[in-house]
């Protein structure tokens, strides 16, 4: 965050990854939405945003290339954002994303470090995207059995950012890489309190347990797994597919809202007003050990 005068803040954040599906196109809008929403995450409107590309110019042709920037067009178009150029690299790999640009009030910046005991949290986009593209890259699911999993990284958490900034919220973040659980672990660390998850009651996209329990499983979610395990207490009845999706690495996922109990269900008739993927009520803050987690 850059503070340019007392009413205005420019937001910053940047994020690119190889490809998570076969279409180009989709790949480049799920790589924009990605993007931005690390900044709808913090409350703040896009603005700009600027390419980052790697291509492997001599095995996949341009048009390839075109496809993903048309994609990403699209989304940063969506999202009233422009793209002014960018910068891209021969690369063995392909590789897109976006810096984006946006800005915010400084004094309605939404952040990890205020959530307060007795918050509600609350979340905006099913989980399972990591699952269900590995699926896919294992030729175990179909592009039309994850097509509710690209339906989902493809929308913008704009009127999820537009519903927490209208009823005020105590704190937020995206559920990307480090999974609903690691980000939950780093929002609590930040604002000095431990939260409590009702499994049962956190939405996940179809066939995503399914394939959880198959076994299909990104290196990321194990990681994710390992490094928070000291901090998560499962309850034993908690299944195994179902740890495994609470740590599952997303790509472009909800935002994870905490907010006081008297305002969480006019957050979550903001959100279904604003037709998120989610609105799903999956837990407590507490008081307690900064950054621990019980899930039952």
């Amino acid at each position: 965050m850059y503070r340019l005068a007392p009413d205005r803040a420019l937001v910053a954040s940047v994020d690119f990854f190889t490809p998570i599906v076969d279409d180009a196109y989709d790949f480049g809008r799920i790589a924009a939405a990605n993007a931005f929403s690390d900044l709808y995450a913090m409350g703040a409107t896009p603005l700009f945003a600027l390419n980052l590309v790697g291509w492997p110019r001599d095995t996949l042709p341009f048009e390839l290339l075109g496809e993903m920037l048309r994609g990403g067009a699209d989304v940063a178009r969506d999202a009233g954002a422009f793209v002014l150029g960018g910068h891209s690299v021969d690369d063995p790999e392909p590789k897109y994303g976006m810096v984006a640009i946006g800005e915010a009030h400084p004094d309605r910046i939404v952040t990890l470090a205020r959530a307060q005991p007795d918050d509600v949290l609350v979340l905006t986009k099913p989980i399972g995207t990591g699952v269900l593209a590995t699926a896919l890259k294992r030729d175990l699911a179909t592009p039309e059995e994850i097509a509710p999993a690209v339906t989902s990284m493809t929308t913008l958490n704009a009127g999820a950012a537009r519903a927490m900034l209208a009823i005020g919220v105590h704190a937020a973040t995206d559920v990307t890489g480090f999974g609903l659980l690691g980000h939950l672990h780093n929002l609590a660390t930040a604002s000095g309190v431990t939260a409590a998850i009702d499994a049962d009651a956190v939405p996940l996209l179809p066939r995503a347990s399914e394939l959880a329990q198959r076994g299909t499983v990104p290196g990321g979610t194990k990681r994710n797994r390992e490094s928070i395990a000291a901090h998560v207490t499962f309850a034993p009845q908690v299944p195994e597919p179902l740890r495994v999706l609470l740590h599952d690495a997303q790509t472009s996922g909800g935002l994870l809202i905490a907010v006081s109990a008297s305002r969480a269900d006019a957050l979550l008739d903001a959100l279904r007003r604003e037709r998120t993927p989610a609105a799903a009520r999956i837990g407590r803050i507490r008081a307690g050990a900064p950054g621990t987690i019980t899930v039952a």
